[in-house]
């Protein structure tokens, strides 16, 4: 530890953001790099415990004590190879994930925890910048093939380990272009797309062959892939999006959210910003119904639209500010506030939809303010019933878990309780030689279990067509 009282001696510093008003005109990650003397003082943080909590907090074990010290000495080229160590796509996860590592910091006990995501980002924005991440071909193949189904972060990861263990990987995407959710979930304000890009050409480089545009269960078929591999994972997401069966839901104006953030995606891809798509916000009073990651990323889009009022609404109740710190280390039920949070809205908690009215088109939406039962349900207060104004209606509710496309239904995988792939603890599905990993597994779930899963699901198979295994888990 370079400072030993350095958290002591220096307070916690968020991550600098562009000013609202410049943000919303333009799609481009909404936050600033750190000025490097701020980037080592908040690395200082780190107190490196006798057991840090934050590396079991992190579902992939990273070595956050190491290179947060590794930081503060100056040894970047050494802090890079301990975060790859553990973490295929550190970039990803340093823009993505809410850092469940940081709630787990012994330091959150009684105080501001240690700014592990802003170090962690800075690691690898600073190894790309000075050329040290390159391809890593495998030095020998096993002959051995394995169909990735899917190119989100758990197919990327696991192809990425894969390929390096020497085995013939394919990823197979049904999308025109690669990257799955990072591609078409979120929006460039928080992953811009050439982060995605650089990534794709470094597995490219390593070997990994991709087939975007090709939908696995149709093209090719399901005999196809089985004919021409040696095992399959499924990392298809969980992109079911779960329904709201009230009256009005068939309505024109209310859609789901992915629908409208694919879109968005899509749109901005193309560059034209202009041309109103076929779900716009322009000009419209939004309603948002959900309050987590896809309701933001649905809030950021509609800012940048141009919507005239947009509201938030959420069922639960309103998080506190500060977290208990009786649920230490674990994650806490606490108030998140995005940049999109910042950027405009109202939230309000505590309301249901009842009805979603109009002639044809969504004109409004019926509420009533709910409470929660002793066993957490929530239910409607008589009396409190109101209709508020709405011309867009979006849904970000959550998620039922893989869409039952025709290659899921051709194997004929089981599914668990909360309609997720059901696998064992091999990652291994009802299917012989059939794995799942990611989403598909968990349901909507953070970036780092994705990547931490498509790692542990590669780990499996490598192991089972190999029988000795070369690829290490920390």
């Amino acid at each position: 530890m370079g400072e030993p009282r350095g958290f002591l001696k220096v307070g916690r510093l968020p991550q600098p953001k562009r000013p609202v008003p410049e943000r919303v005109r333009d799609y481009r990650y909404a936050y600033l790099p750190p000025a490097p003397a701020q980037l080592r003082a908040q690395a200082s943080r780190c107190m490196d415990c006798g057991v840090p909590f934050c590396n079991p907090g992190c579902p992939l074990g990273n070595l956050i004590p190491d290179w947060n010290d590794l930081v503060y000495r100056d040894r970047w080229q050494e802090a890079i190879d301990r975060l790859h160590a553990t973490n295929n796509f550190p970039e990803f996860t340093g823009v993505l994930c809410p850092a469940p590592c940081e709630a787990a910091c012994v330091l959150a006990i009684n105080d501001d925890p240690v700014t592990i995501k802003q170090v962690e980002l800075s690691i690898i924005t600073r190894a790309f910048e000075e050329g040290v991440v390159r391809p890593l071909p495998p030095p020998r193949r096993t002959g051995r093939r394995v169909a990735v189904i899917g190119s989100g972060p758990a197919g990327l990861a696991a192809a990425q380990q894969l390929n390096r263990a020497g085995h013939l990987v394919t990823v197979f995407e049904k999308d025109e272009r690669l990257g799955g959710l990072l591609r078409y979930g979120i929006p460039d304000f928080k992953l811009e797309k050439w982060m995605v890009e650089r990534r794709l050409d470094q597995l490219a480089d390593e070997g990994v062959e991709f087939a975007p545009g090709h939908h696995a269960g149709e093209n090719p078929t399901l005999a196809e892939v089985r004919r021409d591999f040696d095992a399959i994972l499924l990392a298809v997401g969980a992109l079911e999006g779960r329904e709201l069966p009230v009256p009005g839901r068939e309505l024109e104006g209310v859609h789901l959210a992915m629908d409208y953030l694919t879109q968005e995606n899509r749109r901005v891809a193309a560059g034209d910003l202009d041309r109103p798509g076929a779900i716009t916000a322009r000009d419209k009073q939004v309603v948002i119904l959900g309050g987590g990651d896809t309701s933001a990323d649905c809030l950021g889009n509609v800012h940048r639209e141009g919507a005239t009022s947009v509201q938030v609404l959420t069922h639960g109740p309103r998080p506190p500010a500060k977290p208990d710190p009786s649920v230490w280390p674990d994650w806490p039920f606490i108030l998140h506030v995005y940049p999109a949070h910042e950027e405009g809205g109202d939230r309000r908690w505590e309301v249901m939809v009842t009805a979603f009215e109009g002639a044809g088109r969504v004109e409004g939406v019926r509420l009533v303010q709910t409470r929660r039962t002793p066993e957490g349900r929530a239910t409607p207060v008589p009396g409190t019933e109101l209709q508020m104004p709405a011309e867009l209606v979006l849904l970000a509710i959550g998620f039922q878990g893989p869409v039952r496309d025709r290659l899921l239904n051709e194997l004929g995988v089981e599914f668990d309780s909360r309609g997720a792939i059901a696998r064992d603890e091999h990652y291994q599905t009802s299917v012989p030689g059939v794995y799942a990993a990611g989403d598909a597994t968990r349901g909507a779930s953070l970036i780092v279990w994705a990547i931490a899963e498509g790692r542990r699901a590669a780990h499996a198979i490598d192991l089972a067509l190999t029988r000795a295994g070369s690829l290490l888990l920390l």
